[in-house]
């Protein structure tokens, strides 16, 4: 049903028109209104709908979108909120406040509300839209990042609000549309497109993101896809890509997406990783329409399996295990290919009794032995298995293999696109072959390049050797790619959602480095975390001001002095103050220093033991002197018995090679040394800090918490958090440091 819309040729509802877009509402445009009046949308049973709020959320109510609006009563009062607020960037003198409030929201958020886009997203889109160029040179700029990345990510999602905007917004930013366009548009409404001429075609181009690639053959609002990990791990970040790729395009074809736990290998599998795989795919804030099973369509994969059998297309197989690799390979058939149907549904049988005679068995595809693809030489659909399995027990005694399940189920649900690693190519052929023997109709397959990090090892089966030998903590160990492991380590998903995105669904290989993914979470994380100041406690030295305060008095100062919403702290200013052993031999007798948040001193004396270590500094407080004539700039605590006991923790890769080629065995190139404990002493508003919290030690580096204060002799843990720059590992050992 296609909605009329009515407005004033000088003030079109710009954020109205975007909604319907977007939603994939049709409307035809009707700008005669005299100036002044209020939009309107004229339904067919004669009623009308007044005012750009009301309109924007009628439209969300009929939008082929979900959740544009119609949320849970929080989200929804968010919202109105929202909406109510937008108007701000048509006010000139407020513009630029509300530009950088709403960056500065943005720079823990993906969408104003909640994980998707809402009328929202789409009201303060366009109002930043509709002022033309006073936005796009702010765009442009690097003055607010975050509200420029949340603004080209919607403009990038949703290709249809550059026809909005090249149609409606003037050059000065007035939106008003040409009278040219103005009758184009009353004539036919149906391509925008044309009605903007070349020009706008161009920067259209210009516009699309290179990473942008479409889905063969795929229909808006019919597209479903599924994300079908096995429960045999926890997620780790070339899952990630996976997961976000498939809501990536459900987003982009206003589909849908499924998740489904490939559970056809009961030696693997488990409940706790069924459980922290939800945990994960939660964490990373896919939007999933149901939760299914490989294992709920068992019954129904024993009868494809048999009806095979008996059409030929099938046969049972007792030829052992390691021969029958070898014929494949050589492309020698099975004795047992040419079986009667009737011997091969004997031994089925005998399969699923689990018998001594069926367990000697499997089910293979009659493919075809000779093709140069080795995965159609008469794959195994089928094995013998006494394993109970974590869902259904011991009901079974033979279980499907990946190659036979995948190809039915995802015909069976539905599914339209199936989004794989190319590291699968060679096994597409395959996985028509066997649909078209099963009947099914065509599920197409969208390659994508597989996430390859150096130092990094992504196979489960590896990761898992690292957790039974007890070298590392677990599968969330920080040292692991795993996503609960990356978050421990301090990365922030909103960095993990950029760092895929911005790859797109390329097919093009490459080993990527870790330093982009760190880089991205810094900008996110530096603008907002607290500071805090550390110093390392082995040798350690005091600084003597002699006309420093006799009685310690305290100072309340902001906790990041370009965040208030940081807080503040405590500071406590005495005559005597620790510094680190490193700044220390740094400095020169006379030499004036900084000391950070204080002012500057003048050391007198340096003292030092008969090995020459420097062990005291005497100096005095020089408050008048400039900072900006100081080479050290140094950070410092008082002291007092107020300080908190750290540990400091920095972390090296698990292997010491960049990529292992495919015959090396990871074994030999374990790192020895992955993990390295400081202990330091922190101020004393580090006991506020909760587990999870993310901090900066002042010329230190980033941290998250990951022990907090307990009691006072025993520390609080910090992991050091990667800033994307080229750097030493383990730069906090020190020479009897703990290793693990």
């Amino acid at each position: 049903m296609e909605l009329k819309l009515s407005f004033p040729a000088d003030s079109p509802p710009l954020a109205v028109i975007a909604a319907a877009k977007i939603a994939g509402v049709p409307i035809s445009t009707d700008p005669t209104l005299t100036p002044g009046s209020t939009p309107i949308i004229h339904l067919d049973n004669g009623l009308k709908l007044r005012g750009n709020f009301v309109l924007l959320r009628h439209i969300s109510r009929v939008a082929n979108i979900p959740d544009l609006y119609q949320r849970d009563a929080i989200e929804s009062s968010q919202i109105d909120e929202w909406l109510e607020y937008a108007p701000i960037f048509a006010s000139g003198s407020q513009f630029e406040e509300a530009c950088g409030y709403v960056d500065g929201y943005l720079l823990q958020h993906t969408f104003l509300v909640g994980h998707s886009i809402s009328i929202a997203d789409i009201a303060v889109w366009s109002g930043l839209a509709g002022t033309g160029k006073r936005w796009e040179s702010l765009r442009s700029s690097k003055k607010y990042q975050n509200l420029a990345r949340w603004f080209n990510s919607i403009l990038a999602e949703y290709g249809v609000l550059n026809e909005v905007t090249a149609t409606y917004v003037g050059k000065k930013g007035s939106v008003k549309p040409t009278a040219s366009k103005v009758k184009e548009q009353q004539g036919s409404n149906a391509n925008l497109a044309k009605v903007n001429g070349d020009a706008a075609d161009k920067e259209k181009e210009s516009r699309k993101p290179t990473s942008e690639v479409d889905l063969p053959e795929a229909e808006v609002g019919k597209v479903r896809l599924r994300f079908a990990p096995e429960p045999s791990g926890y997620l780790h970040i070339g899952h990630s890509k996976a997961a976000l790729l498939n809501q990536y395009f459900a987003e982009r074809y206003q589909g849908e997406v499924i998740i489904r736990f490939d559970d056809t290998n009961p030696d693997k599998e488990s409940n706790e990783f069924v459980d922290n795989l939800l945990k994960d795919i939660e964490t990373l804030g896919i939007k999933y329409r149901t939760v299914t099973y490989t294992s709920d369509y068992f019954p129904q994969l024993m009868e494809m399996a048999e009806k095979l059998i008996r059409e030929g297309k099938a046969y049972v197989d007792d030829t052992p295990r390691e021969q029958m690799q070898k014929e494949r390979m050589d492309g020698i058939e099975s004795r047992c290919r040419n079986n009667s149907v009737e011997e091969n549904l004997t031994l089925w049988k005998e399969m699923i009794a689990g018998s001594e005679r069926g367990t000697m068995c499997c089910v293979r595809g009659k493919l075809d032995m000779q093709d140069p693809n080795k995965s159609v030489r008469d794959p195994v659909y089928y094995r013998c298995n006494k394993t109970p399995h974590h869902r259904i027990g011991a009901k079974y005694k033979v279980y499907p293999t990946y190659d036979f399940a995948c190809p039915f189920v995802d015909a069976f649900e539905g599914i339209t696109h199936a989004l794989r690693s190319s590291e699968y190519h060679d096994r597409n052929d395959q996985y028509y072959w066997i649909q078209t023997d099963m009947g099914f109709r065509k599920v197409h397959i969208y390659e994508f390049s597989r996430l390859n990090l150096v130092y990094t090892l992504l196979s489960k089966r590896k990761l898992l050797w690292f957790v039974q030998n007890g070298l590392v903590e677990g599968w969330d160990d920080p040292r692991f790619p795993t996503v609960q492991g990356i978050v421990r380590r301090g990365l922030k998903i909103e960095a993990l959602i950029q760092f895929i995105l911005e790859q797109g669904a390329s097919k093009n290989l490459n080993l990527m480095e870790w330093d982009k993914l760190w880089a991205t979470n810094k900008k996110i994380i530096d603008p907002v975390c607290p500071r805090h100041t550390a110093v390392i406690e082995e040798r350690r030295v005091l600084l003597t001001l002699s006309n420093g305060p006799d009685d310690p008095f305290v100072r309340i100062v902001p906790k990041h002095k370009k965040y208030a919403g940081a807080g503040e702290k405590a500071t406590t200013y005495t005559k005597r103050i620790w510094i680190d052993y490193d700044d220390a031999v740094s400095i020169s007798v006379n030499e004036e220093v900084t000391l950070m948040d204080w002012g500057n001193a003048i050391v007198k004396e340096i003292q030092k033991d008969q090995e020459g270590n420097v062990t005291h500094l005497s100096g005095i407080l020089h408050l008048e002197g400039s900072v900006k004539t100081t080479k050290l700039k140094l950070t410092w605590l008082p002291e007092s018995d107020e300080l908190v006991k750290l540990s400091v923790v920095d972390f090296d890769y698990l292997i010491t090679k960049k990529k292992l080629e495919e015959d090396e065995n990871f074994v030999d190139v374990v790192n020895p040394c992955t993990r390295k404990e400081t202990p330091a002493l922190g101020d004393s508003n580090m006991r506020n800090l909760q587990r999870g919290d993310v901090l900066q030690l002042e010329r230190k580096g980033y941290f998250r918490c990951d022990v907090p204060f307990l009691r006072p002799q025993k520390p609080i843990v910090l992991f050091a958090i990667p800033d994307g720059k080229q750097q030493p590992v383990l730069r906090f050992a020190v020479q009897d440091g703990k290793t693990k």
